[in-house]
């Protein structure tokens, strides 16, 4: 029985080899056997744009191109890190760019994915950046600067966003049970499966008498996290990284 895979938040990064090892590992291995792979965001820990030579980019393309063209489809949702991530890339990959939220039909349960930072509504000034970074004007904008000063301003970002991180209480950063509510209610779907916060879990609740199941996948920073949906159901795992 095929599984169909679920990641998010690997945030790969040159400086942290072992996760791009794992990774790497994961799509020459267990991804192979699987019916799909939908990656729901933050799979680089920045991104510049598309022009960006990075080797370590490319040679996570070539490994997601591989396994799309063992016939195993890649989907992909950017994330708050990678939202700058388009279609250039994408091809290189092999993967299908998708348009949160999206509604998959896995096994007779209609669910919804999406990369999750859009229900964190408690935190104004992130939904504040959110929008402002979003805008297909400021990332004209943005795209149209010098790689380096694209760095430079990147650099400056995750030191305020680090900086605010410590500053912050994490229930603010989480999702707000109204958003979940309102998210189930509009897409009229019984499961969700998200990302972003880095708080693995499977939630049961209830919206408006209906039993519904939300799924949060972990991030990939002390070990690996993946999701696997068959008709039995759906597991959600760790992956030990090699030290």
């Amino acid at each position: 029985m095929k599984s169909t895979l679920f990641i998010s938040d690997l945030h790969l990064d040159p400086i942290r080899p072992a996760v791009t090892g794992l990774f790497l590992d994961f799509l020459a291995g267990e991804a192979r056997r699987a019916a799909a792979l939908y990656i729901l965001g933050d799979l680089f820990e920045a991104w510049l744009g598309d022009d960006d030579p990075d080797p370590h980019h490319a040679r996570v393309a070539e490994a997601l191109r591989a396994l799309a063209d063992a016939n195993v489809p890649v989907h992909f949702l950017v994330g708050n890190r990678d939202f700058l991530l388009a279609e250039n890339y994408a091809r290189r990959a092999g993967m299908e760019l998708l348009d949160e939220p999206v509604v998959l039909d896995l096994h007779g349960t209609p669910t919804v994915i999406l990369h999750g930072d859009v229900l964190c509504t408690d935190d104004k000034e992130y939904q504040a950046f959110r929008n402002m970074v979003r805008n297909p004007d400021w990332q004209k904008d943005f795209l149209a600067r010098p790689l380096e000063e694209r760095r430079a301003l990147a650099g400056q970002a995750r030191e305020m966003s680090q900086a605010r991180g410590q500053s912050i209480s994490m229930d603010i950063m989480d999702v707000n049970a109204d958003a979940v509510a309102a998210l189930f209610r509009e897409q009229g779907v019984p499961r969700m499966i998200h990302g972003h916060t880095h708080r693995p879990a499977i939630h049961d609740l209830e919206v408006d008498g209906n039993a519904c199941r939300r799924i949060v996948l972990g991030d990939w920073y002390e070990q690996g996290s993946v999701l696997r949906v068959t008709e039995a159901g759906a597991d959600l795992a760790t992956l030990p990284l090699r030290r």
